[in-house]
């Protein structure tokens, strides 16, 4: 098989990985890998980096992982999502941030996302509206031990997926402070349907891999308050730590308990 156009991996270069762990920014691959490395000292090797998706490979108990960068939004999720399935990935795992919208929910705290509301629009070229975007019991399960494990404070719920940060987020810091009419007051609606954030890729992959028979999970940490907060330096870094550490502690329940 020659390398998959957008990731820029063929079957050889993945060794045989089943499990991807999924981060948006490209930044943070490197982030994920080193410290799957800290905690097992296997190694881990860089695999390709094009347009938004790079891809390194690292090792938990003898066992190659993924960690792939989506980019921003559904659309180049489907498609990370898509080639490393083609390549024998079977369990997905979003490793994010996001913004809180209910009140009990601190900046650091992860949320481990049940099931999405479909903000978005390439969640529709995969299964009509109706259908849910769920996660995988298996891959919550393994999140929520994993949360555990690495001592992170984390809630269970229902995330809101936009395709857009600023108007699907209802923000009005955007350039045109107009906001449509279908999203005004939709935050609060979802804080009250008791939606606990906001992100942008969630929908999408839930929706697909619930579609095609894999497996798919989503754990966020929070960086901000949903639709009105500024997301600082700190904030940022103690989110993105509590959700990669969570997360590779659930990776490395699922390789140890693969029935």
């Amino acid at each position: 098989m020659p390398r998959l156009y957008h990731v820029d991996l063929d079957a050889a270069m993945t060794c045989g990985a089943r499990i991807a762990l999924l981060p948006g920014d490209p930044g943070r691959v490197s982030l994920i890998a080193q410290a799957i490395d800290r905690v097992y000292a296997e190694g881990f090797k860089p695999l390709a980096s094009k347009r938004e998706f790079t891809t390194c490979l690292a090792r938990i108990k003898g066992t190659p992982v993924l960690v792939t960068s989506t980019g921003i939004g559904g659309p180049s999720a489907s498609i990370a999502v898509d080639e490393l399935a083609r390549l024998g990935v079977t369990t997905f795992i979003r490793v994010g941030t996001s913004g809180a919208i209910q009140p009990g929910i601190k900046n650091g705290d992860c949320v481990i996302t049940t099931a999405s509301v479909r903000l978005d629009g390439a969640s529709t070229h995969y299964a009509p509206i109706e259908f849910p975007a769920v996660a995988s019991h298996r891959v919550t399960d393994a999140l929520i031990r994993g949360a555990k494990a690495a001592g992170v404070r984390h809630h269970l719920g229902i995330t809101a997926s936009s395709d857009t940060f600023y108007q699907g987020e209802e923000r009005t810091d955007s350039f045109r402070k107009y906001i449509l009419k279908r999203f005004r007051g939709s935050t609060e609606e979802w804080r009250n349907l008791g939606v606990l954030n906001y992100e942008m890729e969630s929908a999408t992959l839930l929706t697909a891999t619930a579609s095609m028979g894999l497996e798919g999970g989503c754990i966020t940490g929070v960086v901000n308050r949903g639709s009105v907060g500024r997301i600082t330096k700190a904030a940022l870094r103690k989110g993105e730590d509590n959700a990669l550490r969570a997360a590779i502690e659930a990776a490395a329940w699922l390789i140890g308990n693969k029935g």
